[in-house]
């Protein structure tokens, strides 16, 4: 690898905020405005059974049930909390038909508006329910004669999940190219930083919504972990600590973060990839970009100075914003959408 491709797996980001909308927290929060992005498309349910007996959902977009299965298919996963209701999701969704493409929203488990089976929820590092979806519809696809490609997309959470599957399967994935938007490379820095000045409004507001989703699920009762401990934390890693890890197998949050923090699996990545961060991103400080060194030479990773947490409102009037990230993302994923063999 020369110096020169060296360089070129970190990239300046050519997006530049709308004037009415430099400020970083009014690029994270405008985007969940009603009027931020009316489309709704249309979603059909299908649950998803899970090897361990457990059970998650896809949301399938309608407009493409009539497209041929040679046409593409995004993957799309979303972030912490979230689900195929987010307005990143729908509009990505929408951009993707406007192409041709299919598209899928695969939740985590006990997201949206269903509930899975066990004693568990989902976290930053499991992959193996994606492994699983994808390897599902690599079988199906062996029955197809002219199979489109898969792709991915995977926003925040859902971005580090994707780039550690990837780093994970090397070679041994469907997927033909992936897209990572605004991921919490360093879980450990993530958690510090949101624990941090303003950043803090942000973490009591998902917070309030994981205890929710917890006391859902829970009661004191039959709750494996410490229930007053889960409902008086305070902060991403009291949370992590005392929920999130023994639910999910890891010895504390510092076991947690460390095995499952995207940035290690960079590395290993061999499938087309584009990662797109902000440096003014509230959820996390600059000091998450890594160095060149631990990128492969499959990775491009595009540095935007604003956009926020999964903002990137590029221009428009207030009440009909445009934003920059679906056709950058389909951008990257277009040369690579081409059936198999052509």
């Amino acid at each position: 690898m020369t110096s020169d491709n060296t360089q070129k797996r970190i990239i300046k980001s050519s997006f530049q905020p709308a004037r009415w909308l430099r400020n970083r927290h009014a690029q994270t929060i405008y985007p969940s405005m009603p009027w931020a992005w009316r489309g709704r498309p249309a979603l059909r349910r299908e649950l998803l059974e899970l090897p361990d007996g457990d059970v998650t959902a896809v949301d399938w977009l309608v407009d493409a049930d009539t497209v041929p299965d040679t046409a593409p298919l995004l993957v799309i996963l979303h972030g912490l909390e979230s689900s195929s209701e987010s307005a990143y999701a729908r509009m990505l969704m929408e951009a993707a038909s406007d192409r041709g493409w299919r598209s899928c929203v695969l939740h985590f488990r006990d997201c949206g508006d269903y509930r899975n089976r066990l004693p568990r929820r989902y976290h930053a590092g499991e992959t193996n329910d994606l492994r699983h979806f994808l390897n599902q519809l690599q079988f199906e696809r062996d029955a197809s004669q002219n199979p489109g490609p898969f792709l991915a997309v995977g926003y925040s959470l859902g971005g580090n999940v994707l780039l550690k599957y990837l780093g994970e399967s090397r070679t041994e994935t469907p997927l033909k190219a992936a897209t990572a938007v605004c991921v919490p490379l360093d879980l450990h820095e993530c958690a510090e930083t949101l624990n941090k000045g303003f950043s803090k409004i942000y973490q009591r507001y998902l917070l309030k919504n994981m205890k929710e989703s917890v006391r859902r699920k829970f009661d004191p009762h039959t709750a494996a972990f410490d229930w007053q401990r889960a409902m008086s934390a305070r902060t991403f890693a009291e949370f992590d600590d005392v929920v999130t890890a023994p639910l999910h197998g890891f010895d504390g949050k510092q076991d947690y973060y460390d095995r499952c923090s995207s940035v290690h699996y960079l590395k290993d990545i061999e499938t087309p990839t584009l990662i797109i961060n902000a440096l003014d991103d509230p959820f996390m400080s600059t000091r998450i970009i890594p160095d060149e060194e631990l990128l492969s030479e499959d990775v491009t990773l595009e540095v935007a100075d604003a956009g926020g947490h999964v903002g990137f409102i590029d221009g428009g009037p207030p009440w009909r914003p445009t934003f920059y990230l679906p056709d950058r993302i389909l951008e990257f994923l277009e040369p690579h959408a081409a059936r198999p063999g052509m």
